[in-house]
């Protein structure tokens, strides 16, 4: 019974390092904690190691009792994740409509949803595919967009009625145009959703125009393009043929891979209607390689080859090959080399990345195998650890290929399982030319679609990983640095309406910039890079935002130039400015690896932050003039979020307890130990440069001035103070209730720099005459306390020495003087003590409250 129950559990853990680290990758980090919770006997799990194939799958009949067990095992592998990759955080952010980093909108008062588009071929005409329309614009040199044509292509009144009774929303009948593909030099192809019956048609490139097809003027766009406009699907031509991936009916439940527009001997195809081709994908991109003569599908679904979980979302890539025409009678009209695989964007112990959010093909550089093809794409996960976070990973099309050459799983039809025993292979799944084989080989096909193993990254690590945010859309490029060595750089829009522009250089991602293009979050169905013309395109319900991909003379010093990192930007060590690549002449300095400031600008001494005219001495201090009990707040700020921004006084640190610093501000209170000069510094990768100087004075007030040198000039220097150190420290109120016998400038002597004040730097002096004294208070009340202590001793002591002089006996001098004789067996001098005279009366002998005779004297 125990060795049953191991197994069961044994089982579990294997299903669980499956699901989410592909069994191998994390498999000698979990047998190293399986010791510590393995609930059966050592001898049971060596067995079992012994023989994995009988952790595959669970014993017939026994996943109810292997449920508990599964999640305790998912329990304890989640408590082994440790996440160990740095979250991206860009380096400079521009608001809308930034002076600094402007863009181009393009937008039409009568036009909306501008969010399908196509470049031609000459990258000088830009096609867009909106609500009820098809625009051509022309692309400017600077990348500006100009109106051409426009085409009105909306559904006629009797459609809409029908589309509103079906019970759509009346502002989802219009026509959406989602498919909008260059066919041949004279055509293009367009589809709409069209009040959620689509429809298609061909444009004349010449005169840009709706032209008929055999005599119609609209085909069917079923299987083509989607009847909601909110679905996801992909369409790319190859030789005259469109290849989609969409859904083929109203509710969006029949997805379909298909070639349309097959001419002569060629047919049309789709994927065979057999449960588990597809399990409820979304469709995300596609991309065609030449030399593979293969289009590549990219999608999302359900994993159902993992059967212990509901509901389990994987990320695939699925091909076929553009000379298919399906089986002479098996599969026919079907596509006989269609196979996937999974996309595994995952790092070493940690949770996958597993929905597909967008894919962008970056092409190999010039004189490089096509097997280099990067596939980058955008991955969240459906797991809360991961929620609001996005990553990139890239694959390898000689990865892809690899796996697609492999094993593959069988799918049991009755069951609807997966399992990776393979009886005998009589073919390789995916290998084109398959139309062509028997009946037997096609059945072999059909149940053998799957491949075995997971495309895993290229590097085996993760390209990026979003901080706070979410990615939605991506493109890829490659640029040239100064060096000559290539640098791929991703344009990555978030949910919220910003582009980032990041560097995959130095062994991690470098962000950057990141521009805001959008005023409202809304979906982006594409963007579009065009090279030649330096931009990105950004399709969107507010219009067509044309960004230009860098801004080299933001940084106006050759710090700043090699800060940002940016592969597109050299600083000119002729024209003294940061320039484009391809505009310097001469000696490019650029560091896009590392922005090692000091090892590449330490010929230029000149350092001028952006924005400012400043060079590396300051020669004066920006004057603040205060009063006493006042609270001052100096503003200092770095638009670079990787700096660090550090305050400093006379080159000494500042105490918490007296200056609070925030997001750059540096608050304090106004006393005359507090008056002197301030300098803000930021340091990025090792560079510190000084961004602004303050010099804080008490304003002129004759009644109350500190106490200070006798010196009105200022300069740096290393000592803190030339007033002398008072003999015992005072508190807070004692100083500022000291009144000085001189009138003279401020008492702390102000470091001496070298570097003018940054122009434009801000300071911001606030009165408040509310403002919190709390520490002087409660020094005033402690001392207040020890005073009233001290008093009530002082009363104390007084009377009990009253009290004490009432009850002890009093001795006069004269009695003193007889009783020592008495002791001494000497008689007293009569004649003595009449000839000395007594300052008091004669007295008795007797003391008031007393006995008579004297303590230990005999009667």
């Amino acid at each position: 019974m125990v060795r049953h129950d191991c197994s069961d559990f044994l089982w579990a853990v294997r299903a669980a390092r499956e699901l989410h680290s592909d069994a191998c990758r994390t498999k000698q980090r979990f047998e190293d904690q399986r010791s510590q919770i393995a609930l059966c006997t050592c001898s049971t799990s060596s067995s079992a190691s012994s023989n994995p194939s009988s952790l595959s799958s669970p014993p017939p009949g026994r996943m109810a009792s292997v449920q508990p067990l599964f999640l305790t095992a998912s329990i304890i592998f989640f408590l082994f994740i440790s996440s160990a990759h740095a979250h991206a955080v860009p380096r400079l952010t521009f608001p809308l409509e930034s002076p600094g980093r402007p863009i181009t909108l393009f937008n039409l008062p009568d036009v909306s949803n501008t969010t399908t588009l196509l470049l031609s071929n000459d990258e000088e005409t830009l096609y867009i595919g909106a609500r009820d329309a098809i625009l051509s614009l022309k692309i400017s040199k600077t990348g500006s967009l100009e109106l051409s044509k426009k085409i009105d292509w909306s559904p006629t009144e009797t459609e809409l009625r029908e589309c509103i009774m079906k019970g759509t929303n009346e502002m989802d009948c219009a026509n959406f145009v989602r498919v909008l593909q260059v066919l041949n030099s004279t055509h293009m192809f367009a589809c709409g959703t069209f009040a959620f019956g689509p429809r298609c048609s061909y444009i004349s490139s010449e005169d840009f125009s709706l032209s008929s097809s055999a005599g119609e003027k609209h085909e069917e766009g079923r299987g083509r393009c989607p009847y909601n406009p909110y679905n996801k699907h992909t369409a790319i031509t190859v030789g005259g043929e469109l290849y989609t991936a969409t859904v083929a009916d109203f509710r969006g439940n029949r997805p379909v891979i298909s070639r349309h527009l097959s001419e002569g001997d060629r047919v049309d195809m789709k994927l065979d209607d057999t449960p588990g081709w597809l399990e409820d994908p979304t469709f995300i991109s596609s991309a065609y390689i030449p030399s593979e003569e293969k289009v590549y599908f990219f999608f999302s679904e359900m994993g159902r080859e993992y059967d212990f979980i509901e509901r389990f979302t994987v990320s695939r890539v699925a091909q076929v090959c553009t000379s298919d025409v399906g089986g002479q009678r098996t599969l026919q009209r079907r596509w006989t080399t269609f196979t996937k695989a999974q996309l595994l964007c995952q790092a070493r112990d940690e949770l996958p990345y597993n929905v597909l959010q967008d894919m962008s093909t970056l092409w190999p550089a010039e004189g490089a195998s096509e097997d280099e093809t990067l596939f980058y794409g955008i991955f969240s996960s459906q797991w809360s650890v991961n929620s609001g976070r996005s990553a990139v990973c890239a694959f390898s099309l000689r990865d892809v290929k690899d796996v697609f050459g492999g094993n593959y799983k069988t799918l049991n039809r009755d069951t609807l399982r997966w399992s990776s025993r393979m009886q005998e292979k009589i073919a390789n799944p995916g290998e084109c030319g398959l139309h062509n084989s028997s009946d037997n080989v096609l059945r072999f096909v059909k149940e053998h679609f799957l491949a075995d193993k997971s495309v895993s990254p290229a590097n085996q690590g993760l390209a990026l990983v979003s901080g706070d945010q979410r990615y939605t859309n991506l493109v890829a490029q490659r640029v040239k640095g100064a060096n000559g060595r290539e640098y791929t750089v991703l344009y990555l829009l978030t949910e919220s309406g910003f582009l980032h522009k990041a560097v995959l250089a130095g062994g991690g991602a470098h962000i950057v910039e990141e521009i805001q293009v959008l005023r409202e979050p809304q979906r982006v169905t594409n963007l579009l890079l065009s090279i030649s013309k330096g931009v990105v395109f950004v399709g969107s319900s507010e219009g067509v935002a044309s960004v230009p991909l860098s801004a080299c003379a933001l940084y106006r010093s050759c710090a700043e130039c090699v800060l940002a990192r940016d592969p597109f930007c050299a600083w000119d060590s002729t024209r003294r400015v940061c320039a484009h690549v391809s505009a310097v002449t001469d000696q490019a300095v650029q560091d896009v690896d590392g922005g090692n400031v000091l090892k590449v600008c330490k010929n230029f001494t000149t350092l001028n932050p952006r924005g400012r005219s400043v060079t590396t001495t300051v020669s004066h201090s920006e004057v603040v003039s205060v009063s006493l009990k006042e609270v001052v707040r100096l503003r200092c700020r770095t638009l670079s979020q990787l700096a660090t921004l550090h305050w400093e006084r006379s080159g000494a640190e500042l105490s918490p307890d007296i200056y609070i610093k925030e997001h750059g501000v540096l608050s304090f209170l106004a006393t005359p130990t507090t008056l002197g000069s301030y300098r803000c510094q930021a340091t990025e990768n090792g560079f510190t440069q000084t961004l602004c100087l303050y010099e804080v004075r008490q304003k002129e007030d004759p009644s109350l001035q500190p106490i200070s040198t006798s010196s009105t000039s200022s300069t740096f220097s290393t000592s803190s103070t030339l007033s002398p150190a008072p003999a015992r420290e005072t508190t807070p109120r004692e100083k500022t209730e000291t009144k000085p016998t001189t009138q003279t400038s401020a008492s702390t002597l102000i470091p001496a720099v070298t570097q003018a004040p940054a122009h434009g730097s801000k300071h911001m002096l606030q009165h408040e005459s509310s403002a919190s004294y709390l520490k002087e208070l409660v020094a005033v009340s402690v001392l207040l306390a020890m005073c009233v202590c001290a008093l009530l001793l002082l009363v104390a002591y007084d009377l009990r020495k009253t009290y004490h002089s009432r009850t002890a006996p009093h001795l006069s001098s004269h009695d003193s003087d007889q009783e020592r004789e008495v002791l001494q067996g000497e008689s007293p001098h009569p004649e003595k003590q009449s000839s000395e005279k007594s300052p008091h009366p004669p007295n008795t002998g007797v003391s008031n409250g007393s006995n008579v005779y004297l303590p230990n004297t005999p009667i």
